[in-house]
């Protein structure tokens, strides 16, 4: 950087001595073509200095309208500026300056930086319409039945059954609603700079242990084979939010885990991190769906998750919850093999984690 700082400064100097020789050389040469007879009849100073002045005095001018082009430019490409801004002010995110500017000029670091923002703010404008989408698709599902059973009832000819299975069905679209709107502010605090993060060292294995035996009546009325195996360990994390991670991540194998399946739940010390891996006997995810499970709303198995009652959000919940304690979470998934996810967190929950090879070795020996 230094380097071209300097050779910046000499190409300057180089072409102000150049410039300036030009327009003497040019005086000159026009003094001895067009007064040739009046300049030699004059002392050789007074001659020398005449063409030093005119030399100025040319060079003067052509600097001038030099300086005017310049001026021109800058004030169409500062115009520009100005219109990009505007555009984006008013919600117009399309704007791509294209601008011949030297990158380390500042002028050129502030036309990439506009066009930096302007991709960004689209990027941001797409994902809040599309949120909006989102939310409007799962409430309205809910909703439509509600009001279609709602007026179904109303129907006198309807018998008992008939009712109290209706309720029924008005019941389950409530507590669907109910629990969208918990996962939208649970999802929306994590994001949040001011969300409660409190760690503390406690029994992680003991931790797991509890929400297996929360979660057993699901596992048990579908007859599912539980396999534990868990280290004693002690890590420093939020154990709230983690409890959160492991409830979803287990209501999830439940989920998709067929009538007598079966649900590995594996929990190991490496070094100073902790893996966790948690495996089902399941429908498995497809390969193209892997890379989008994380993100909000998404469904990989759309009619699956919507006759179960999922929003799509748990696992985007889970990977903030992970994201805060520098933790990492992976899935290796084949459609009709199951699906294994894996999380990784440092012991005391200090430095980021780097993604390691023991966490694969563990999830590859939970599904071979």
């Amino acid at each position: 950087m230094k380097g071209k700082r300097i050779l910046r400064h000499a190409a300057g100097i180089v072409f102000v001595v150049g410039f300036f020789t030009a327009c003497w050389s040019a005086v000159y040469f026009l003094m001895s073509q067009y007064a040739g007879g009046l300049t030699r009849q004059m002392p050789d100073y007074v001659r020398q200095l005449i063409t030093v002045m005119l030399g100025y005095v040319l060079a003067g001018i052509l600097m001038a309208s030099i300086g005017i082009l310049i001026r021109s430019k800058q004030r169409m490409l500062w115009q520009s500026l100005y219109d990009a801004l505007r555009r984006i002010a008013k919600g117009d995110f399309n704007v791509n300056l294209q601008v011949k500017a030297d990158e380390h000029h500042p002028l050129g670091q502030l036309v990439e930086s506009i066009n930096h923002m302007a991709v960004e703010l689209s990027q941001m404008e797409k994902m809040r319409q599309e949120f909006i989408s989102n939310v409007s698709h799962e409430i309205q599902s809910p909703l439509t039945s509600i009001s279609g059973f709602a007026r179904a009832l109303q129907n006198e000819r309807l018998s008992r059954e008939e009712r109290l299975h209706y309720l029924s069905i008005i019941e389950t679209e409530c507590q669907r609603l109910s629990k969208l709107s918990d996962n939208l502010l649970k999802l929306t605090s994590l994001e949040s700079d001011h969300h409660p993060f409190e760690p503390k060292r406690y029994r992680l294995d003991r931790q797991l242990r509890q929400v297996i035996l929360a979660c057993e009546p699901q596992w048990a009325d579908k007859a599912i084979d539980m396999d534990v195996s868990l280290e004693e360990v002690y890590v420093v994390a939020d154990e709230e939010l983690m409890s959160q991670v492991w409830v979803n991540l287990l209501h999830n194998s439940v989920k998709f885990t067929p009538h007598g399946g079966s649900i590995s739940v594996r929990l190991e010390q490496d070094g100073q991190h902790v893996i966790v891996c948690v495996a089902d006997t399941g429908i498995g995810i497809a390969e193209e769906d892997l890379p989008h499970l994380f993100e909000r709303f998404f469904k990989a198995d759309k009619s699956r998750n919507r006759s179960s009652g999922g929003s799509g959000l748990g696992l985007s919940i889970v990977k903030k919850i992970v994201d805060m304690h520098h933790g990492t979470i992976s899935v290796t998934s084949k459609p009709g093999e199951g699906a294994a996810f894996t999380v990784t967190l440092p012991l005391n929950n200090s430095e980021p984690l780097l993604v390691r090879m023991g966490e694969e070795r563990l999830c590859s020996q939970m599904l071979s």
